[in-house]
């Protein structure tokens, strides 16, 4: 099982059409692309890395999803208030599916907890996932409560996980349940609505 690093979330920036624009001329893009019957994805991040949340949208839109980036909204209020948080709540559930980019910095966001708590309730369980990424060379090292969400792992070759064969690819792993080890394909949990 492989959790997806820094440099991997840079080669899906560059595997796309976006690697020649800045990162805000690439993440506005992503804004006006079509979204006529795609499954709609609100994505939780921390505010600052844009580098990696170009590469987690690139890396999802690569599967024919809509991304949701609260601040590419322009129904968001100018300043942060009150009027975010509603406009918040109502955006994780008008969306069909919700992914927290787990990166470090987001884990210790005040807004990316409050924001998962939101689609705990609106998404549990077959809804919702966390995508952690970690430092390039290190370890991903989270707090507990992660452990009870479905989270999005990358296989690199054919492996025996989870009691079966699985082919190289990305997956939804699904928290161990009595014993259930519920694992999909990621393009198959996000054609789930």
């Amino acid at each position: 099982m492989s959790i997806i690093n820094e440099s991997q979330l840079r080669s899906f920036r560059k595997s796309t059409k976006t690697y020649n624009l800045t990162l805000n001329e690439s993440l506005r893009g992503f804004k006006n692309e079509s979204k006529f019957l795609k499954t709609k994805i609100f994505l939780s991040h921390k505010h600052d890395e844009l580098e990696q949340l170009e590469g987690a949208i690139s890396f999802l839109k690569g599967n024919g999803v809509d991304v949701y980036v609260d601040w590419l909204d322009e129904g968001m209020p100018k300043t942060t208030s009150g009027q975010t948080a509603v406009r918040i709540k109502e955006k994780i559930k008008e969306n069909d599916k919700f992914i927290l980019l787990a990166t470090e910095a987001a884990i210790n966001s005040k807004w990316c907890n409050w924001e998962l708590g939101l689609g705990d309730a609106a998404k549990y369980i077959n809804n919702i996932a966390i995508l952690p990424i970690k430092k390039d060379y290190s370890d991903f090292s989270g707090n507990e409560y992660l452990e009870i969400y479905p989270h999005i792992i990358n296989l690199e070759n054919l492996q025996y996980y989870k009691g079966e064969y699985r082919a190289s690819g990305t997956y939804v792993l699904f928290p161990s349940v009595n014993g259930n080890n519920k694992m999909m394909l990621l393009k198959d949990w996000l054609r789930n609505r």
